[in-house]
């Protein structure tokens, strides 16, 4: 019920739908007694002998009238139900994709595409079977059973009294089978998630499937998710197969109770055979909407196994927000600092120990050293993906703590290793850094990446549709792209985390260009494995084991001997093996 409370909160902009729902409803379950009372009333005149052709006539067509009656109602009722549970799907959609973008990285990192993609999905679509389907039917089948109730106690008490006997057992049985399949309806959901992002991740990796041979593996996996399944849903389904079998003998015996009474009692000129037939037809007004309360059960029951899933992503806390003194700082200079800052995913595994240091406004900053020790823990704290775990992250001179996270991010722009493309073309996604700027600066911002070098052979040129991730680019091309994109945003600050990891040596050259001219007029933050990337740095941090190890620029480093005049042998030596 406190689910279901917030549910119609939250479908509040559609009540106004719903009450006119509710009202045909009204009117469906009003019209829905006049057929047992023309047919009592036509039996009580054939059987005395008053019937006359005018009279039978009349209820003809009085039948006929609460027919088309019904009929408009019921369209009303139902073609309103939907409209207000697709329209509050999509907006249930709306809002957990909204929330999804407030949550921190941490969240997604033990998330997989998939499960979340069914959440989004899948379980906020449920809530339209509850809305359009279980609220209606159970409101107009109480509504039924209450005004059939008081129709067959005018008629006859006692037999009254005797249909309502099944009534106890059948509200005992519905409880249990309420408790019992809850769980299983919930455990469905959560193997349909994990369905989901099997074949998210076999989508995605089908070129490492094939190039592996793991094709014969992959689907002997996907056949026991599909198994599993199926075994949840078997599981659920014949509990629903025992339940609905016994709602209905359990109505039948209130209607073998009335069949044996009622007709003795007809028998014994008690009841009149008119009282009779219109007992029994209100009586299947009665258990009918009984037996499809059993139905509204189950129907209720997976709609609140997905809508619990979706509630539990709203109900999160975002781990990154904006303090109550949260500032918008505007264009900033670009002067980053760390105080002291110490970091970890895990709490017993630290990835940055009270780390301190400062890059000048207009300088280039370069981090080196092994696999591990924190280099993109370093930029994702500068974005504030993170926070520390204590110290400080600054810029100029301000704790990113107290900027809004949307004006900080909006003066930092980053190149990543794994470049992310969207399925669109070329122009799209240079302009997604920008999407007010004009053709020209995009055009300009791809020059600068040295984009233009291959987009000029491509038969679309700048419209060439690149497919989901890049699919179609080479890693280098990808590359490029993703760095117009940064510079074409425009920020004092710019992060390159092994930017230039998938080019070749020419194309690294070009770019490099490319970042010498940025790095005169911006703050630039460099990772990476490839030394000439940074030897034109003017502070060089060599870090191991989560702490600066060593600091300079890189002459003064390869005189200092140390880690970084050894990794600076190393690239040599590579270079000239490649040579």
């Amino acid at each position: 019920m406190k689910d279901l409370k917030r549910y119609l909160i939250m479908a509040k902009p559609y009540w106004g739908l719903l009450v006119l729902t509710v009202a045909a409803l009204i009117g469906v379950s009003a019209v829905s007694l006049v057929t047992p009372e023309m047919v009592r009333r036509l039996t009580a005149m054939l059987t005395e002998g008053t019937a006359t052709k005018e009279r039978v006539i009349t209820y003809a067509v009085i039948l006929l009238a609460a027919y088309v009656a019904k009929a408009f109602l019921t369209f009303i009722s139902k073609f309103k139900a939907h409209e207000a549970a697709w329209k509050f799907v999509g907006d249930l959609m709306l809002r957990v994709y909204g929330k999804l973008q407030t949550l921190s990285m941490r969240y997604f990192g033990d998330k997989q595409t998939g499960e979340i993609m069914s959440r989004v999905i899948n379980d906020s679509r449920n809530m339209e079977t509850l809305i359009a389907h279980a609220l209606p039917d159970l409101f107009s089948n109480i509504l039924i059973v209450i005004m059939v109730t008081i129709m067959i106690f005018t008629i006859n008490p006692i037999l009254a009294a005797l249909s309502l006997i099944p009534v106890p057992f059948i509200i005992f049985v519905s409880a249990k089978f309420s408790g019992r399949v809850h769980s299983l309806f919930r455990r469905n959901q959560e193997v349909l998630a994990d369905l989901n992002s099997k074949v998210q991740d076999d989508v995605s990796g089908i070129r490492e499937i094939q190039s592996f041979g793991r094709e014969d593996y992959e689907y002997k996996s996907m056949k026991e998710c599909c198994k599993y399944y199926s075994y949840v849903n078997i599981r659920a389904n014949f509990f629903a197969a025992i339940f609905h079998p016994s709602i209905e003998f359990l109505t039948s015996i209130g209607s073998v109770l009335v069949m044996g009474i009622g007709g003795a009692l007809a028998m014994k000129d008690v009841l009149t055979v008119s009282d009779v037939v219109g007992f029994f037809m209100y009586l299947s007004l009665f258990y009918s909407p009984i037996a499809t309360l059993s139905r509204i059960v189950e129907d209720m029951q997976n709609a609140f196994a997905g809508g619990h899933r979706v509630l539990s992503i709203l109900d999160m806390e975002p781990e990154i927000k904006d303090s109550e003194n949260a500032v918008d700082i505007g264009r900033a200079k670009g002067e980053i600092e760390f105080r002291d800052v110490s970091f970890s995913y895990k709490e017993s595994e630290p990835v940055l120990k009270n780390l301190s240091f400062k890059v000048e406004t207009g300088k280039m900053v370069a981090f080196v050293g092994a696999t591990g020790v924190g280099k993109s823990t370093i930029v994702s704290l500068m974005e504030r993906f993170y926070d520390p775990v204590c110290g400080s992250v600054l810029l100029d001179g301000k704790d990113i703590r107290d900027i809004t996270v949307e004006s900080l991010r909006r003066n930092i722009s980053m190149v990543l290793q794994d470049v992310f493309l969207f399925n669109g073309s070329i122009y799209d996604n240079i302009a997604f850094g920008n999407p007010s700027a004009s053709r020209d600066e995009i055009i300009k911002a791809a020059e600068t990446a040295r984009v233009s070098d291959f987009v000029c052979r491509m038969p679309d040129g700048y419209d060439t549709v690149i497919g989901e991730r890049g699919v179609r680019l080479s890693g280098g091309q990808k590359q490029r792209i993703a760095i117009a994109r940064a510079i074409l945003k425009n920020t004092p600050v710019l992060i390159l985390d092994e930017a230039t990891s998938a080019v070749d040596n020419e194309t690294e050259a070009l770019i490099q260009q490319a970042i010498d001219e940025l790095s005169k007029s911006r703050t630039v933050v460099v990772i990476a494995h490839r030394l000439s990337t940074v030897m034109k740095a003017d502070n060089i941090i060599v870090l191991e084991d989560g702490k600066i190890a060593e600091q300079g620029n890189h002459k003064e480093l390869l005189k200092l001997g140390g880690i970084y005049a050894k990794l600076s042998n190393i690239n040599t030596e590579k270079i000239r093996t490649e040579i």
